[in-house]
């Protein structure tokens, strides 16, 4: 008999079932009433209050993700500290939950593909979370979201991006693109490798990353009932960009750092 596919594990029963149970009214609670609340933080008369050494809407983002997180089981644990001022945060990308988890850390705007802008809740907090949408495989798209991001770090801000270019099995980090770290060299920033592990020794990356013919909906209704487990956010070792010799050597070492992480 074949093993039970690993996206397949865990379907059905009553354990299942009495999760879904008690997690969506909580979900339900966290996006028709929490969500409100989080969008009124960013009302200008008060967004930029300091909170903590942060503006009072990153504080805000920040619970609102952590408690998203929360709902759906997962422990948060966070390695290591996230630079403060505008930075090139880079991680490994397993499912739509990195967003969430990296938000829930730091707040930063992300490159997402374009799709993202269509599915339910996250595409409509994506388009409020100054994320820059590309068009995968369009050089032209690319160069806007070059130029984007460029203006991002120069004028002070953080952005995030997985350098994958897409989700893979969760069985491996797939290679680096490197003309996503021209806009860091140019601006002169810090790139901040962070690896992103589910599960005890990243033992739940295949489970949390989509499946075969899985999208985007199949993957949250089933990660909702997926059993509490952990997951660490491992802000590793800065580069600084002066100090290494292009952009390609630039995303190498981001992925080396983030791969010795991931073990």
């Amino acid at each position: 008999m074949s093993p039970t596919p690993i996206h397949a594990a865990g379907r059905g029963g009553v354990a299942r079932v009495f999760r879904y149970v008690y997690r969506v009214p909580m979900l339900l609670i966290h996006v028709l009433v929490l969500l409100p609340l989080t969008l009124l933080s960013m009302v200008p008369l008060w967004a930029s209050i300091d909170v903590g050494g942060e503006p009072f809407e990153h504080r805000v983002v920040r619970a609102w993700s952590a408690g998203l997180m929360w709902i759906f089981g997962f422990a948060l644990h966070r390695e290591g500290t996230p630079l403060p001022g505008a930075t090139l945060f880079v991680a490994n990308h397993v499912s739509w939950v990195d967003i969430q988890m990296l938000h829930s850390q730091r707040m930063m705007g992300f490159v997402a593909k374009r799709e993202i802008r269509g599915w339910p809740v996250v595409g409509w907090l994506a388009e409020r979370g100054q994320t820059i949408f590309h068009q995968r495989g369009s050089q032209e798209s690319l160069g806007g979201v070059l130029h984007e991001m460029l203006a991002r770090l120069r004028a002070g801000h953080s952005v995030g991006v997985f350098p994958e270019g897409r989700t893979r099995d969760g069985h491996a980090v797939g290679p680096f693109h490197a003309r996503i770290f021209l806009a860091a060299v140019e601006a002169e920033v810090p790139v901040q490798p962070v690896a992103l592990r589910y599960g005890e020794h990243a033992s739940a990356q295949p489970v949390v990353a989509f499946g075969p013919r899985e999208n985007f909906a199949a993957n949250f209704l089933r990660l909702l009932g997926e059993p509490g487990r952990t997951a660490a956010i491992c802000f590793l070792e800065p580069i600084r960009v002066t100090d290494v010799e292009g952009r390609r050597r630039i995303a190498d070492l981001a992925r080396e750092r983030i791969v010795a992480a991931m073990r």
